[in-house]
């Protein structure tokens, strides 16, 4: 599914370059749930943008479903974002005065869903999470951090997209409700879900069944996680 072949990063600020990323190479396979772990600073930030089709690399191929996203233009980027991507954010990214179903029927309406398809969708994705149906009418900002996390999960999860790309996802949340929240993504996987999950926290990579180490903008390496 996933293919990046020598992804290099380099920042220009006036005389100034950063390289952030180094030369990495990877694949990940439809259906795999994989971790990319690094410290702050390491470029796993940096790699989600590509692996998200919100920045592209300065050198490289990065190739989502046999598709060259480094050589697509702005539109492209934003039609593969919106039909091939579901994102999963520390910070939830609800509207908090929309109801919990609004909030997942968002992605849909962008998509020209037509509205009387968009309700069971939005109802079917948030029961794929194990949301409390009793939920789906309260606002967004009157429910727990763990709710709201799942509410993001199934609004990533409407349009049934190619891979979940999760960011810290568990940042905002107490050790039980981030294990819930991972346990829902083990669970996504099971069902066929390809899921790339970015931390910092080796015992949120645990959760994952391959673990791929960043250091330096470069790949230290990659384990299967028994």
């Amino acid at each position: 599914m996933i293919e990046c072949k020598n992804i290099s990063k380099v920042y220009i600020n006036g005389e100034e370059q950063t390289t952030v990323l180094r030369g990495v190479s990877f694949k990940i396979e439809d259906g795999e749930f994989v971790a990319i772990m690094g410290p702050s600073g390491s470029g796993k930030s940096t790699l989600m943008h590509i692996l998200g089709a919100l920045d592209s690399p300065t050198n490289g191929e990065y190739f989502l479903d046999n598709q060259d996203v480094s050589k697509l233009s702005d539109d492209e980027l934003a039609e593969v974002r919106k039909t091939k991507i579901g994102f999963v954010f520390q910070a939830f990214n609800l509207l908090p005065r929309a109801t919990v179903l609004r909030n997942v029927e968002l992605p849909l309406v962008y998509a020209e869903i037509e509205k009387s398809k968009r309700r069971a969708l939005a109802q079917n994705a948030l029961n794929d999470v194990g949301m409390d149906e009793a939920r789906f009418f309260h606002l967004s900002n009157q429910i727990s951090g763990g709710q709201m996390q799942r509410v993001a999960i199934a609004r990533a999860l409407v349009n049934n997209p190619k891979l979940i790309l999760a960011d810290e996802p568990t940042g905002n949340l107490d050790t039980k409700t981030g294990d819930i929240v991972l346990n829902t993504f083990k669970k996504l996987n099971n069902q066929g879900h390809t899921i790339i999950l970015i931390t910092h926290e080796h015992d949120v990579a645990q959760h994952a069944k391959r673990i791929i180490h960043i250091r330096d903008g470069q790949i230290i390496n990659d384990e299967i996680n028994n």
